[in-house]
């Protein structure tokens, strides 16, 4: 027993000297790192919720990364243009970046398919889902590589549907939009143009003074709180909700691939991780935000919202099928993400209608006699 006894106490006398000798090790180790520093840039101006969600994704890896990687966001424009910036990532100008891929529709169509459109009746989240588990991250992959662009990406934060666009008076029918100015990106430029309309694609930044200016008789840009910083208020009074110009858009956080695949793999894992946790983050902050400046721009602002007809939503359905037969032909990864989105889609779509209750039935049951119609 006692031989036992001393055993005991030498083991643990033992064990006790290592941990210590790795209690003051560790702290050295760490210290001794050169912490890694990426200088990004976002697409959105420094007022737009866009970039808090992008400053919200570097603080989630700073905090976690232990002090040994820093991200460093910057406004659109401070370094490079808001859509020169897939280019200066891929050069190594900048590490990384925050946008969406449909800003880089004109160096293959392809791209645009992560958003615009109705998506095979697909929402944001389930898009998510296709690129995540159903093929998505190796076309966009194979895609890039196609593009010649050097850059590792990373999809989250699924969009609430946007908005049809401001206007000088509600849009009643597809004829409203024929002769108009008008702004949108992606895909949705070829939807708009087949309406009638004159399109440009301005940065966001740039929108609101072109209405000002009357160089733009229309205009769409995202969400509520997006819409408000940016001053849309200011210039029109009329915003036509529901569209499927970009009903499942998500946001793209881009890295330079040699700086990130010279990472070592645990903050590679980071790095994706936090994305995941953000694009949660996002959803719920936007659901919060979205809401509150949905009334502020009703009730302080006097702006008035239309849903947009069921006509001009089934012209755009058989607008979009023309387009993307069009352009299938023209680009066969185009087709490749479309088949792969469609098979996808048919099998997530039935069992999301089938499975969910209709909610609007409990919103109407609790607060329809409450609420003024709009």
């Amino acid at each position: 027993m006692q031989h036992v006894t001393q055993s005991r106490r030498k083991f643990i006398s033992g064990a006790t000297a290592v941990a210590g000798t790795a209690a003051l090790g560790f702290p050295a180790i760490v210290s001794a790192q050169t912490p890694v520093s990426l200088r990004f840039q976002s697409t959105w101006p420094a007022n737009d919720i866009f970039h808090e969600f992008a400053t919200d994704y570097a603080k989630k890896v700073n905090d976690m990364a232990g002090g040994q990687l820093k991200i460093e966001v910057l406004p659109a424009g401070a370094v490079v243009k808001a859509f020169d910036l897939l280019d200066a990532v891929s050069a190594g100008t900048l590490d990384g970046g925050h946008g969406v891929v449909a800003y880089w529709y004109g160096k293959n169509t392809a791209v645009a398919l992560w958003g615009s459109g109705p998506s095979f009746g697909m929402d944001a989240n389930q898009l998510l889902a296709w690129h995540e588990y159903g093929g998505g991250k190796e076309l966009l992959a194979e895609i890039q590589k196609a593009m010649g662009v050097n850059v590792v990406s990373m999809m989250y934060g699924p969009m609430p549907t946007q908005p049809f666009g401001w206007f000088k008076k509600p849009v009643t029918k597809v004829e409203d939009v024929k002769g108009l100015k008008f702004r949108t990106v992606g895909l949705a430029i070829d939807m708009y143009s087949a309406m009638g309309a004159a399109v440009n694609a301005l940065p966001g930044g740039e929108i609101v003074p072109a209405l000002d200016r009357g160089l733009l008789d229309g205009a769409e840009f995202n969400n509520a709180s997006s819409d408000l910083a940016l001053g849309f208020q200011d210039v029109s009074k009329i915003c036509m909700l529901q569209s499927f110009h970009q009903s499942a858009e998500q946001f793209e956080i881009m890295f330079n691939k040699a700086k990130y695949d010279a990472l070592p793999e645990h903050l590679r894992h980071l790095l994706r991780y936090a994305a995941q946790a953000s694009s949660a983050d996002m959803s719920w902050k936007a659901a919060q935000r979205y809401s509150q400046d949905y009334m502020k721009l009703q009730n302080d602002h006097k702006v008035k919202f239309y849903k947009t007809p069921d006509a001009i939503l089934q012209t755009q359905l058989k607008i979009w099928d023309d387009m993307i037969a069009k352009r299938s032909a023209e680009n066969p990864l185009f087709k490749k993400v479309l088949d792969s989105q469609r098979a996808f889609a048919q099998r997530i779509g039935r069992w999301h209608g089938d499975t969910t209750v209709n909610y609007r039935m409990a919103y109407n049951h609790y607060f329809a006699r409450s609420n003024k119609p709009a």
